[in-house]
């Protein structure tokens, strides 16, 4: 499986995995010691949907940044595996723009 496609399928079925809803599609880029995976037309929850509708896209893009944060290691293990490359750091942005998308960087040694 090549590299890109083994780093889309991971960060997909984790994603799916920890919050119980995927994407539709997953976009990875790898380059300059750096891999940045975007979710795109990302499925909330019926509590974020909810909580969007009602004006309080922050509260979902807080929750799920510091979700991100604390479920980094899966998504560092992940690009270790398929890279052979350690990470050394870690962002994660969600945008509540239509369609909601996540975008998951990661700095490799």
């Amino acid at each position: 499986m090549e590299v890109r496609d083994e780093i889309s399928h991971e960060i997909l079925r984790i994603h799916q995995e920890s919050y119980g809803k995927g994407a539709a599609e997953s976009h990875v880029y790898i380059g300059d010691g750096f891999v940045v995976v975007v979710l795109d037309d990302l499925e909330l929850l019926p509590n974020e949907k909810f909580l969007v509708e009602h004006g309080k896209h922050e509260t979902v893009i807080q929750v799920r940044t510091q979700y991100q944060h604390a479920i980094q290691a899966s998504f560092r293990a992940a690009i270790e595996r398929a890279t052979g490359r350690t990470v050394i750091g870690f962002a994660s942005t969600t945008s509540m723009d239509e369609p909601p998308f996540v975008a998951e960087i990661f700095k490799l040694d």
